[in-house]
């Protein structure tokens, strides 16, 4: 059988009609992003920020056009605004609450300047340790276009509802997790413009049941693009946790994520050195790959903790692909010890002064 293909899903979707706009979804320029693969259906539907929480049947029903079209294996839609929705005002003092995550204590970012660091493995590990210490955590994977925390935490499958308009978040190994990896296949490329992209971070935020959670550790997307700059904008972030290798490319663009943050105003919590080193697993010797220490040294350099390093060990990489971090696969090991050293550190810095509200500067 033959694949779906665009003209058959934009034809269901002329059948789906906007109810409070009186026509229909394709001619009211409402759909963008469509990316069809191997009978796998992804697009989004632009509309007013206003609107979106109100149009979830609306989704719902294009989601349904397109899945009975013959050769359609699955169909993931998502509502984007269509303009950035205005920035909230930052809350009284004293108060922590935002609309979107109003009960989530601290929020705390994971980022690299460059991808290929280690930074969604760290962030996993970070999440599963931090859980082992007692606290309600909760793991956001903020990277749209390269989803890895579903593969990191072994989780497939859909969400489930949690009523009309909301999602209930995925649950391993002690923690609640959503990425959008769960909405779209494995496979699937995520064409996205920078707003589709504003639009979805803040419905993974505002439009999943989310319990009450003491840390939300949120895996960003490599580089200093809009996601960070939508998640600085949204909600409160308590801090950010700068991953690394020791080399001094890395190093560069770790230090351009560093400012990043630092000009909207997020404390920078430290920063992790990972692929530190690499010990033989036959004689034991050490060697420094990517060179050591580099990650530290910059850390003095700009005034930041450095919360610790992690090295380059096979079982690291065996048990993320396995889908159980190793913090919880060996959590005797020396390198679960690491990473939970890793989690003290940010839990002492989270025990400073809060942040009240996301302030933007711009030069």
């Amino acid at each position: 059988m033959a694949g779906v293909t665009e003209a058959q899903v934009m034809a269901a979707l002329r059948g789906v009609r906007d109810p409070e706009r009186g026509g229909d979804i394709v001619s009211l320029g409402m759909i963008s992003g469509l990316a069809l693969r191997d009978g796998h259906v992804s697009f989004a539907i632009e509309v007013e920020p206003e609107r979106g929480p109100r149009l979830e049947p609306l989704r719902l029903a294009a989601e349904k056009a397109v899945d009975a079209l013959p050769g359609v294996l699955s169909v993931s839609a998502v509502l984007t605004a269509s303009r950035p929705a205005p920035k909230p005002a930052p809350p009284p003092r004293g108060q922590q609450a935002t609309p979107l995550l109003p009960d989530v204590r601290s929020i705390v970012a994971v980022a690299s300047g460059k991808g290929g660091v280690g930074k969604s493995t760290t962030a996993a590990n970070l999440a599963v340790a931090l859980a082992q210490q007692g606290l309600a955590v909760g793991l956001l994977d903020a990277d749209i276009y390269g989803p890895s925390v579903p593969r990191l935490m072994g989780l497939s499958g859909r969400p489930e509802p949690a009523g009309a308009d909301r999602i209930k978040p995925m649950q391993a190994h002690g923690l609640e997790v959503m990425s959008i990896g769960f909405l779209v296949p494995e496979d699937t490329p995520t064409i996205w413009r920078g707003p589709m992209v504003m639009g979805a971070l803040r419905q993974l935020m505002g439009q999943v049941a989310w319990s009450p959670l003491d840390v939300m550790i949120v895996d960003m997307p490599p580089g200093t693009g809009d996601a960070q700059l939508t998640m600085a904008q949204s909600v409160p972030l308590a801090g950010a946790v700068i991953v690394s290798t020791p080399q001094d490319l890395a190093l560069i663009d770790a230090r351009k994520g560093l400012n990043m943050f630092r000009k909207v105003d997020v404390p920078v919590l430290g920063i992790v050195e990972n692929m530190s080193y690499f010990l033989c697993p036959h004689c034991g010797e050490r060697s420094d790959v990517f060179g050591h220490g580099g990650a530290r040294a910059e850390a003095a350099r700009l005034g930041v903790p450095f919360l610790g390093e992690i090295p380059l060990e096979l079982r690291i990489r065996e048990t993320s692909d396995a889908g159980t971090p190793i913090v919880a696969a060996e959590p005797k090991s020396a390198w679960a010890d690491a990473y939970r050293e890793i989690a003290r550190g940010v839990i002492a810095q989270l025990a400073g002064p809060r942040r009240q509200g996301p302030r933007i500067v711009v030069d």
